[in-house]
């Protein structure tokens, strides 16, 4: 059985890697008043981050199940099921779009696939997902690896300005007030496919210093572990940070990723994550 991988853009899975591991992505898009926006293919992260300064806050929408339905269709063609691989469904409707438009499609079988999180912790699952695929493993073995890996899953962010939180609903104008004052970098993850405050932390380096103190609870064991440092327009401070791990945990492969737009939204420029499974 030949087995395609879909995913959504919030995974931000880099176009090279995608194209080498033969991943399919569909788009959420971003939308600036009259104007919508493809992410990952009418505006790139860097883009973004520009326009947001001087515009109001995006709202984000789901692709079309439209388009789930004729990106299904089209793989057919060639395969016989598909593996559609989304963003938590409580933050977004993407994965009930590909479990609706798979029971549209008659002639693939689809099996959707709710991450329960987002970024590149999302693309974690598409990668291993692919990689499976791309050895001939059937869909139900990649479906139960891609569960299994929930077990070991782990990410933490941390958003550097308070103001997109509050701008976004997600935070009160006087929590946003009062956290600027004193600070506070709110230390979110993911609870029951929602984001929720983990910790109230005072520094942004104390922020930072406590999601690699998670990691390494889970990295002692000396069991190999994939971990991603994810930046909105912060780079340079990634790739410090990720030479610092690298050093210290010579059991962790790392990489380097970013909040795009959709997930920008909600976070804003300068907001760090970190997340990480047990290969």
């Amino acid at each position: 059985m030949k087995t395609a991988v879909v995913t959504d853009s919030t995974a931000y899975i880099p176009k090279e890697l995608r194209d080498k591991l033969n991943i399919h992505m569909i788009p959420l898009s971003v939308i600036f008043g009259a104007e919508t926006y493809r992410e990952e293919i009418d505006i790139t992260a860097d883009d973004f981050y520009e326009e947001v300064k001087t515009k109001d806050l995006p709202t984000t929408s789901q692709p079309p199940i439209g388009e789930f339905v004729e990106l299904f269709e089209q793989l057919s063609k060639e395969y016989d099921a598909v593996i559609s691989i989304h963003l938590s469904s409580a933050i977004s409707g993407t994965f009930q779009g590909a479990v609706a438009a798979g029971e549209m499609v008659d002639s693939i079988k689809v099996y959707p696939f709710d991450t329960e999180i987002s970024a590149m912790v999302q693309g974690f699952y598409a990668l291993e997902a692919a990689e499976m695929a791309n050895e001939g493993k059937d869909p139900e073995e990649i479906i139960s690896r891609l569960s299994e890996m929930k077990n070991t899953t782990r990410a933490y962010f941390l958003a550097d300005d308070l103001s997109h939180l509050q701008r976004g609903g997600r935070l009160s104008g006087a929590q946003a007030f009062i956290g600027s004052l004193l600070q506070v970098k709110p230390l979110l993850h993911f609870v029951d496919k929602k984001i929720v405050p983990f910790e109230k932390i005072r520094t942004r380096k104390k922020a930072w210093n406590r999601i690699v103190d998670l990691l390494g609870e889970d990295a002692k064991s000396g069991e190999a572990y994939r971990a991603v440092v994810i930046h909105a327009k912060r780079e340079k401070e990634a790739k410090e940070w990720k030479a610092d791990l690298e050093a210290k945990y010579p059991n962790v492969e790392f990489s380097i990723s970013y909040f795009g737009p959709v997930i920008g939204t909600h976070l804003g420029e300068g907001s760090m994550g970190m997340g990480w499974y047990k290969k």
